[in-house]
């Protein structure tokens, strides 16, 4: 059983680690066009893209794991199977299930793993990576701006420019969202970046265009001003420099201490409970992927990559759309989210333990 037990793990070794790289460099191919924009257009030195690009790394990694374990799996027992290995060992006494156990356990092993990864790891990377964005687009603000669409990345204010080329850009308006008060709205024809890095703060002049301005005899009323000549500035960070971290930036210690914190002021930590189960459920999609995957390449007895592939990117996306939707009903107060965030491991642990028992059974 032993010889046997290292030749099924040699068979899913390969196509995992294969599976791994592929994964890894397809996902980062789509980014590396970014990066080259940034280097190659927007000025930014190779020194920040790199740090950027690496950064980027372990967030992929979480969900490069789990697709390449479902698809190792498939290729592994789809091989054997379509072979008739599976018949030729079954004939030989040996239950089906102790050839899926070894699978099974470094299954378990490698989301054990991925729950540090997605507490430890990958929280400490996304961090860095904003602040890493942050002092970009700091230090060169063409950078951190596109063109066309709507950017939020400043402090009270939402910016929309039309065209930018290098530190200049022409028509943009600058809307000033206030709580119970009509938004602001500054427009411009024209203007120029001016980036103070140490300050972390980017300043605007503006040329020839209107601002809205508080009437002083009605305070929630503005009047039009006319200017030739207007500067303002733009915050990029807190006053302290740090950056506020957000649920996801979080490891799972940070977030019960949140949690704590909240329920003494009376406030739902609802989505700050989401997160925790998420980051627990998601690693724990390793096993179940085995789980599933190990019997159905048993059952459909097919070899070819292409099929398998095929195959593995259904169940991901059934997987991924059915925690998307778990998490949507839990923000909404619908659902319990320790038992919401879990179900679609349990759908799908479920559906793989009934393969299991058939295909060891016939």
């Amino acid at each position: 059983m032993k010889i046997l037990r290292n030749y099924i793990l040699k068979e899913f070794a390969a196509p995992l680690i294969a599976s791994i790289l592929v994964l890894t460099f397809v996902m980062l191919l789509g980014n590396m066009v970014k990066m080259a924009d940034l280097v190659i257009n927007k000025g930014v030195d190779i020194v920040s893209v790199s740090k950027l690009f690496l950064l980027l790394t372990p967030y992929l990694f979480s969900y490069t794991l789990p697709i390449a374990t479902l698809a190792a799996v498939l290729l592994c027992f789809g091989r054997l199977s379509s072979d008739n290995e599976i018949i030729a060992i079954r004939s030989s006494g040996i239950n089906i299930f102790r050839l899926i156990v070894p699978i099974l356990v470094l299954g378990l092993i490698m989301s054990l793993v991925l729950v540090v990864f997605n507490d430890k790891v990958i929280p400490r990377a996304q961090l860095a990576s904003k602040k890493a964005v942050m002092r970009v687009g700091v230090s060169n603000p063409t950078a951190a701006l596109e063109p066309g669409v709507f950017i939020d990345s400043f402090e009270k204010y939402v910016l929309f420019i039309y065209q930018i080329e290098g530190n200049r850009f022409s028509n943009i308006r600058i809307y000033e969202p206030q709580e119970g008060k009509p938004t602001r709205t500054i427009v411009a024809k024209e203007g120029e970046f001016i980036a103070i890095p140490d300050k972390n703060i980017v300043k605007l002049k503006l040329l020839d265009g209107t601002s809205d301005e508080p009437d002083p005899n009605e305070p929630n009323s503005f009047y039009k001003l006319n200017f030739k000549t207007y500067f303002m500035t733009l915050n990029l960070a807190s006053a302290t420099g740090e950056v506020e971290k957000k649920p996801k930036h979080m490891t799972i210690k940070e977030l019960m201490q949140e949690i704590g914190r909240l329920k003494t002021k009376g406030i739902n930590p609802l989505p700050l409970i989401t997160e925790i189960n998420k980051k627990l459920s998601m690693a724990f999609s390793c096993l179940v992927f085995v789980l599933i995957g190990a019997p159905l390449a048993i059952i459909t007895r097919r070899r070819e990559k292409s099929v398998n592939f095929g195959i593995a990117f259904l169940i991901v996306g059934a997987y991924y759309l059915l925690v998307i939707g778990a998490e949507a009903l839990c923000l909404q107060s619908n659902f319990n989210p320790n038992i919401a965030m879990w179900a679609p491991n349990v759908l799908l642990g479920a559906i793989g333990g009934v393969l299991t028992y058939k295909s060891c059974v016939y």
